[in-house]
């Protein structure tokens, strides 16, 4: 596209009530972040991966999703799915979906349940050596699930090619303004006849089976020669899809720690028996003596961004305990004798928005010092 297609573009939402900075309400759409990992083997349904971005499945073969450095110009990184195990036959509601959901409150610009709500376009970099029509749907999860869905197609195979899809304002759907879903965008890879059988359409309607991945013909799972890469997601307010708003790696990772933290260094993460690093992590905690449960040193976290919610807090068993020993188990410092592994699993406490707590125990510690603990945390307060 010419700069002056793109200035005519980005002017035409200007005038529709969009454009400008911050235009962009994806979090992670070059997919640059992946606090959880980089590779992910057929994970569950409803895991998140790359962050923001989740995996849903129904179906009986398998793919892995990673972060690849495959992009076109202009990025580094993308998402690929690779089917590992193929499933040729789709049935019912099996399915194989990319999906990103986005906070309401970051939707209010759109107006929709107003006379004035606004078109808006999804826009994307993909890549896939099965070329064919391919279902994008947008459920709004507070109005009764309305949900619209339409069709792009990947022309040419393995060849990264930009795509835009805009869909039509809904002024009877009100977007709650809170920190709730506002919408669940799912890129369909697969569907079974339950989902594809009726219409696509741009404008939102009741939710219908039927239509959920109206359109899609593409089966990806049906061969494990099949791959799919994605990059470079957007969605703007506005009819028109503008250039992709690139913004610093630490301020799509400060995004993306409101819905998920955990305390590891770069290029490690969460799992029993990961280095945590003693040195670069630990907590300042006080002793005090328990009468029956022994002496806990008491320990609190504060996370660098608040979360959406208070979340769920996992914590993990510190390197070099083994499988068969006790679940999050972590270490203090004992100073007649440097680090040393807790007595009993350290316990999470105190969960907020702002900050966690953890009690280890262990009966060498002395009551009434401040004390220095180390061990990995997550937390997760995912939409």
């Amino acid at each position: 596209m010419s700069k002056a297609a793109e200035l005519a573009n980005l002017i035409g939402n200007i005038n529709a009530g969009g454009g400008g900075v911050n235009r962009n309400v994806i979090i992670n759409g070059a997919m640059n972040v992946a606090q959880r990992g980089t590779s992910f083997a057929d994970v569950s349904s409803g895991t998140y991966t790359l962050d923001r971005f989740i995996r849903f499945k129904n179906h009986d073969g398998a793919v892995t999703i990673t972060q690849d450095s495959s992009s076109p110009d202009g990025f580094s990184n993308s998402l690929k799915v690779d089917v590992t195990t193929a499933d040729t036959n789709l049935t019912g509601t099996q399915n194989e979906v990319f999906g990103h959901k986005i906070e309401a409150q970051n939707l209010q610009s759109l107006s929709f349940g107003t006379s004035s709500a606004k078109n808006f376009t999804v826009s994307f970099y993909v890549k896939s050596n099965k070329t064919g029509t391919y279902a994008l749907n947008v459920v709004q999860s507070d109005n009764s699930s309305k949900s619209a869905t339409l069709n792009y197609t990947i022309d040419s195979a393995n060849t990264w090619e930009r795509k835009s899809v805009t869909f039509t304002g809904d002024a009877s759907g009100v977007i709650n303004d809170d920190n709730g879903i506002g919408f669940e965008m799912s890129w369909f890879l697969a569907a079974g006849p339950t989902y594809t059988s009726g219409s696509a359409s741009a404008s939102f309607a009741t939710f219908s089976n039927a239509n959920y991945a109206a359109g899609q013909t593409v089966n990806l799972l049906d061969s494990t020669d099949n791959e799919w890469f994605i990059t470079g997601v957007q969605l703007e307010v506005g009819q028109n899809p503008t250039e992709f708003e690139s913004e610093p790696f630490e301020r799509t990772l400060h995004k993306c720690k409101r819905y998920y933290e955990h305390n590891y260094e770069a290029g490690y993460y969460p799992a029993d028996g990961v280095n945590y690093s003693q040195t670069s992590s630990p907590f300042l905690g006080n002793c005090y003596h328990q009468t029956s449960g022994g002496r806990y040193i008491m320990t609190h976290h504060k996370f660098e961004v608040e979360k959406r919610t208070s979340p769920t807090v996992t914590l993990y068993r510190v390197a070099g305990l083994g499988n068969g020993s006790t679940a999050n188990r972590w270490d203090w410092f004992n100073y007649s004798g440097g680090w040393d592994e807790t007595d009993d699993a350290t316990e999470a406490g105190e969960i907020t928005s702002k900050h966690h707590g953890a009690l280890a125990r262990d009966s060498e510690a002395n009551v009434n010092e401040a004390l220095a603990v180390a061990g990995g945390w997550d937390a997760s307060a995912e939409l």
